[in-house]
């Protein structure tokens, strides 16, 4: 063929009506900016729900505690999308997972480099030992190979009170035990008293026989005396949080708590404070407004990672706490599954 005829084909061809419609469908192709608007859309609402989410209202549901619990695996959806905005070559949705990136980043990019240091005047421990528990003795010892000078438990059943107690004994010399809350020391205790958190802020306390609050005490004060001074030791297991179908995210028993318990703690005449106990809730959630502006976690100030204590086997959330108040937490960790459905948590603390 001449270049001629190869010229007149090229000719014949361009004016073919299927290459015309060819021309007119890329023509209408979305650029990559205006692909994956509903990616871009999705992306935003994520960045603004994690940036926003104070304002994520309780009245139905109590739907803004719930995405508060589980705020930090949110960050979950951003490879996911990420993956569909590659996928749909959408510049537009690349962009718009900058703003839920930098959000998370901002909430929880602390929590990933490890700030533990050596020393601390006073190690602490607190675990949810399980009424449940089928080996509290093994639960015992590894609680006190933990090198913990205070050791805080929560759901100490009546059965299972003298095993801890027999199981403690040699490296703990003192402790008290009130209702299903117990505290282990090194070091001497006293003033040692229930905490009423069943009502608001106690009111009706006071006409409740010492006997009959201590037998129901799900939370305890003691004063731990130590070289530098004393230490008020706060021990505490709230109510619990439920997932209802009709109800939505009940905490209607925890929140209870929760307020009472920081009245409490907010009126306390030592400067030094230390709360252990489980909490069942992140410090996330607003419910727990009244402990979080006094106390400080010693996971995010002294931690490593998130620190999820909830369910043993494969934890997701961190409903075992240790706060702070008047003293530095140097380290903080998450030991070993014991024979709980919760883990331990630990943490060195110094003046």
């Amino acid at each position: 063929m001449t270049q001629a005829d190869t010229a007149e084909t090229e000719r014949a061809g361009a004016g073919h009506p299927d290459h015309g419609r060819g021309g007119v469908r890329r023509a209408l192709r979305p650029e990559p900016w205006k692909r994956g608007p509903v990616l871009a859309a999705l992306a935003l609402l994520l960045g603004l729900v994690m940036l926003l989410h104070g304002l994520v209202p309780n009245r139905i549901g109590n739907i803004g505690s719930l995405v508060e619990t589980f705020l930090p695996w949110f960050g979950l959806f951003v490879p996911l999308l990420l993956v569909g905005a590659l996928w749909r070559r959408s510049a537009s949705a690349l962009v718009a997972l900058v703003l839920p990136v930098a959000v998370w980043l901002g909430l929880f990019g602390g929590l990933l480099t490890d700030k533990a240091h050596r020393g601390g005047d006073l190690v602490v421990a607190g675990h949810n030992v399980g009424a449940a528990n089928p080996d509290p003795a093994g639960t015992a010892r590894a609680l006190a190979a933990s090198g913990a000078d205070v050791v805080a438990l929560e759901e100490v059943t009546p059965q299972a009170k003298p095993v801890y107690e027999q199981a403690l004994e040699g490296a703990y010399p003192y402790h008290a035990v009130l209702g299903t809350v117990g505290v282990w020391s090194k070091l001497p205790l006293s003033d040692t008293e229930p905490v009423d958190i069943q009502t608001d802020y106690g009111p009706l306390a006071a006409t409740k026989p010492l006997s009959v609050r201590t037998a129901e005490a799900r939370a305890l004060r003691t004063t731990v005396t130590t070289k530098h001074g004393p230490l008020a030791v706060y021990v505490a297991h709230l109510g619990s949080a439920r997932v209802n179908p009709r109800a939505g995210f009940w905490t209607t028993s925890r929140d209870r708590n929760a307020q009472a318990l920081g009245k409490t703690i907010a009126a306390d005449p030592n400067e030094r404070v230390v709360l252990l106990g489980d909490l069942n809730g992140t410090m996330n959630d607003r419910a727990f407004n009244a402990l979080t502006s006094q106390l400080h976690s010693a996971q995010e100030e002294a931690g490593h990672g998130f620190g999820f204590t909830w369910p043993a086997q494969f934890p997701v959330a961190r409903i075992d706490q240790i706060l702070v108040r008047g003293v530095k937490p140097r380290s903080s960790r998450v030991l070993s599954a014991t024979g709980s459905d919760h883990r331990p948590v630990t943490a060195a603390i110094d003046w």
